[in-house]
C-alpha cells in the first residue's frame, strides 16, 4: 500500500497499535498464560493484530465523515470485551463463553462479587480511548477521500496474510490446536483472546446443530464404552444403606488444603476434622467442574455425567432428558428435595430441577432472611442449618436431598462477630478472608449435626459431604505459596482441585472408620451413593463408578482435560510423577490419555445432542416388542 493510502487510514492504525500494545499488557498483566520459549512469545504477540486490522477495517467500507467515528466506537467495544475478560479471569481463572453470557440472570446476584472484582487500575483501560476521542476532533485525522477498490483489497490481503501467518506458526507450535477446543488458555495464547470469541461463536453454531443431527445411534457407541468400563459395586457395603434417607452437604468453596490444617495453633475446619475420624474419608477426591461451578457439581452428582467445558449445563441444556439422581430413586419411593437460600432463579435452578425430576426447592421463600442473619451472598450457614433442619424434620421418609450453603462464597465476607479464627496474613485479601469463611461454615456443619441429631431422621440416613469447587484460584498463588510454605507449579495446581469427600453413616462408619487413598471425583458420587442403598444402576448410562468397588480404577480426569491415577497427574500436556511432583516421561501418561479424552467427549455428546431422549424410547419400544413377542408364542 502507498504512503498516500496510510495517511488515509492513519487514524485506523493508530487506533490498532494502541489497542494491540493494550492487549499484550493485559496478557502479560492480567492473564495467567504460561510461556515456555520466544517462539510462544512472539505469538503471543503477535495474534491480536489480525483481528484488530479486520473489525476496524470495516470502517473503510463507510464514508470518510464516519469512518473515524466507527474506529473509536469499535476501541470502546473492543476494551470492553478485553475488561470483562479480565475481570472474570480474576475469579474464574478463565476466558468468557457465549454460554457463559446466557447467564444474564445471575448478575443481579453477584452484586459484590462482581464489584470485589474490579481495581482501580481499570481505568487505564480507557487511556487510549481518551486519546483517540481527542484525536477524532483533529483535522490531521480527517481524511477527504476513500480508499479505493484495489487499496482495500490489498489491506483486507494483508489481514488474512497476517492471521494465517499467525495460525500457521501456532499450528507448528500446537499442533491440532483448533480441535483442543476445551483448553481456552491454548487457544488465547495462540490466536489471540478476540478470535476465540470468533471460534467459540462457530463452536456455538455446531452444538446447537448437534440436537437436530443426532439420532438413537449416535449413542450405541457410548453404551459399548460404558460398558466395557462398568465396575462391579463394593461387596462389603452394597447395600448396607438401603432404606436410609440420603443427605448431601454441598460445601461452597472448600479445598482440601484447609483439612487438619491450622493457623496460629487453631485448626481451620476443627469439626470436619473430628468428623473424618468417624466416616470414611478420601483424601486423593477432586472436584470436575467448569464455567458452571456450584451449579455443575449438582450437575455431576445427580447424574455422574460430565458438566460442560463451556457455560453450565443447567443455562444451555435445561431442557434435556435426563435420568438423575431423583428420577431413578422415585422408583424406590424417595422423595427428593433441595435446601438453598437463594433466589430459585440464579444459575436456573428452578427450571434445572424440575427436569432433574426433584419434587420440592426449598428457596430463599421458605427462609426468614434478615439483615441481622445475613451476610454476603444472603443466609448465614448456621442460620441456614438451624432452618433446614426445621424443614427435613418435616420431610416424608425416605428421602433424597441437597443443601448448598452459602457463606463460605467469593469475596468471602464475614462480620467480626462471626470470626472463629484470624484471617492469614498474606498480599491476598481472598485468601485471608478465606480463611475465618471455613472455619464459620465447619462450625455451621457442626451446627447442622448437632441439630440432626435431636430429631430420628439421622439414625436413618446417610450423609454425604462434598466441597463443591475450589475457592481460590491461580490468580492467588503468591499466596498460596506462603500459606502451604512451597512452590505452586503446575503439578501443586490440579493437588489444590482436591475437595473433601466424607461419606458419613451412623452405626457403620463410627465404628470402623477408614481414610481412603485411591483416586476419586465427583462423577463417583452417584454410584456410590446408589450402591450404599442397594440399587442396581449398572443399565444407566454414567461415567462413575462406586468409590468403594475394589475394582474401581484409580483415576479421575478433570473438565480442562487434565488427568490424576494412581501414581501420575497429567496437565497442559506434561506428565508429572506423585511421588516427586517432577516431570516424568509422557509415555506414563499416554495410556490415560485416550479415556480421559473419550469420557469427556462422550458425554459432551450426550449432552448437546440431547442422546438420552433415545435411551428411554429404545428402552419402552424393546419391552414393547418384547411383550407383542410373547403374547404372539402364547
Amino acid at each position: 500500500m502507498r504512503k498516500k493510502s496510510f495517511s488515509k487510514i492513519s487514524y485506523l492504525l493508530l487506533a490498532t497499535l494502541f489497542m494491540w500494545i493494550k492487549t499484550y499488557i493485559v496478557y502479560k498483566t492480567s492473564f495467567d498464560i504460561k510461556i515456555e520459549n520466544f517462539t510462544q512469545e512472539f505469538i503471543l504477540f503477535i495474534n491480536p493484530i489480525s483481528f484488530l486490522l479486520l473489525i476496524f477495517g470495516v470502517g473503510l467500507f463507510m464514508k470518510e465523515k464516519n469512518r473515524n467515528r466507527y474506529i473509536f466506537g469499535a476501541s470502546i467495544f473492543v476494551t470492553g470485551l478485553l475488561l470483562a475478560n479480565m475481570v472474570f479471569y480474576r475469579f474464574f481463572n478463565d476466558f468468557l463463553t457465549i454460554p457463559v453470557l446466557f447467564q444474564t440472570s445471575n448478575m443481579g446476584d453477584l452484586g459484590s462479587s462482581i464489584s470485589g472484582l474490579f481495581l482501580p487500575t481499570d481505568l487505564l483501560m480507557f487511556v487510549d480511548i481518551a486519546v483517540l476521542f481527542w484525536l477524532l476532533k483533529k483535522p490531521t485525522f480527517k481524511s477527504s477521500s476513500q480508499l479505493t477498490r484495489k487499496e482495500r483489497s490489498a489491506y483486507f490481503l494483508l489481514v488474512a496474510a497476517v492471521f494465517f501467518f499467525n495460525l500457521g506458526l501456532a499450528e507448528t507450535e500446537r499442533p491440532q490446536l483448533l480441535t483442543r477446543s476445551f483448553d481456552r488458555e491454548m487457544l488465547v495464547k495462540n490466536i489471540s483472546v478476540f478470535n476465540f470469541h470468533i471460534y467459540d461463536v462457530i463452536l456455538q453454531s455446531k452444538t446447537s446443530a448437534q440436537r437436530a443431527l443426532a439420532d438413537s445411534n449416535s449413542l450405541t457407541e457410548i453404551e459399548n464404552y460404558v460398558n466395557a468400563n462398568r465396575k462391579e459395586p463394593s461387596q462389603d457395603l452394597n447395600g448396607i444403606a438401603e432404606g436410609r434417607n440420603v443427605i448431601l452437604l454441598s460445601l461452597e468453596s472448600l479445598q482440601n488444603f484447609v483439612i487438619n490444617e491450622k493457623l496460629n495453633g487453631q485448626e481451620i475446619t476443627p469439626f470436619l476434622n473430628d468428623l473424618i475420624k468417624e466416616s470414611y474419608y478420601f483424601e486423593n477426591f477432586y472436584h470436575q467442574t467448569g464455567q458452571g461451578k456450584t451449579s455443575d457439581s449438582e450437575f455431576i452428582v445427580d447424574n455422574s455425567l460430565y458438566p460442560l467445558g463451556r457455560g453450565a449445563v443447567y443455562f444451555t441444556n435445561s431442557s434435556n432428558e435426563y435420568t438423575a439422581s431423583p428420577e431413578i430413586l422415585k422408583d424406590y419411593g424417595y422423595y427428593s428435595s433441595i435446601f438453598h437460600a437463594n433466589n430459585k432463579s440464579f444459575w436456573n435452578r428452578d427450571i434445572m430441577y424440575e427436569t432433574l425430576g426433584y419434587d420440592r426447592f426449598y428457596d430463599v421463600n421458605d427462609y426468614e432472611v434478615t439483615e441481622e442473619n445475613s451476610v454476603g451472598w444472603g443466609l448465614k450457614d448456621i442460620d441456614f442449618m438451624e432452618q433446614t433442619v426445621q424443614h427435613i424434620d418435616e420431610l416424608p421418609q425416605p428421602f433424597y436431598t441437597r443443601l448448598i450453603t452459602l457463606t463460605n462464597h467469593f469475596p468471602f465476607e464475614l462480620g467480626e462477630e462471626d470470626k472463629m479464627i484470624e484471617e492469614f496474613d498474606s498480599n491476598s485479601k481472598t485468601l485471608n478472608q478465606y480463611i475465618p469463611t471455613v472455619r464459620y461454615m465447619d462450625e455451621a456443619v457442626k451446627h447442622f449435626f448437632d441439630k440432626l441429631k435431636q430429631t430420628d431422621v439421622y439414625e436413618n440416613s446417610i450423609i454425604i459431604l462434598y466441597g463443591d469447587h475450589y475457592g481460590i484460584s491461580e490468580n492467588h498463588n503468591v499466596a498460596m505459596e506462603k500459606f502451604l510454605g512451597k512452590e505452586i507449579t503446575p503439578f501443586e495446581t490440579i493437588q489444590l482441585q482436591r475437595v473433601p469427600f466424607i461419606v458419613h453413616i451412623p452405626g457403620v462408619t463410627d465404628k470402623n472408620p477408614q481414610t481412603f487413598s485411591k483416586v476419586a471425583g465427583q462423577i463417583d458420587i452417584r454410584p456410590t451413593i446408589m450402591s450404599l442403598l442397594g440399587i442396581d444402576t449398572s443399565e444407566q448410562i454414567q461415567f462413575g463408578t462406586d468409590v468403594f468397588s475394589d475394582d474401581k480404577l484409580s483415576f479421575t480426569v478433570l473438565r480442562d482435560g487434565s488427568f490424576i491415577t494412581e501414581n501420575n497427574v497429567y496437565t497442559r500436556g506434561v506428565c508429572y510423577d506423585k511421588a516427586t511432583g517432577e516431570e516424568t516421561d509422557l509415555a506414563v501418561c499416554d495410556p490415560y490419555m485416550e479415556k480421559a479424552k473419550q469420557e469427556l467427549n462422550y458425554s459432551d455428546e450426550i449432552i448437546y445432542g440431547d442422546l438420552l431422549r433415545f435411551y428411554g424410547k429404545e428402552a419402552e419400544a424393546e419391552d414393547a416388542e418384547q411383550k407383542t413377542s410373547t403374547t404372539e408364542s402364547k
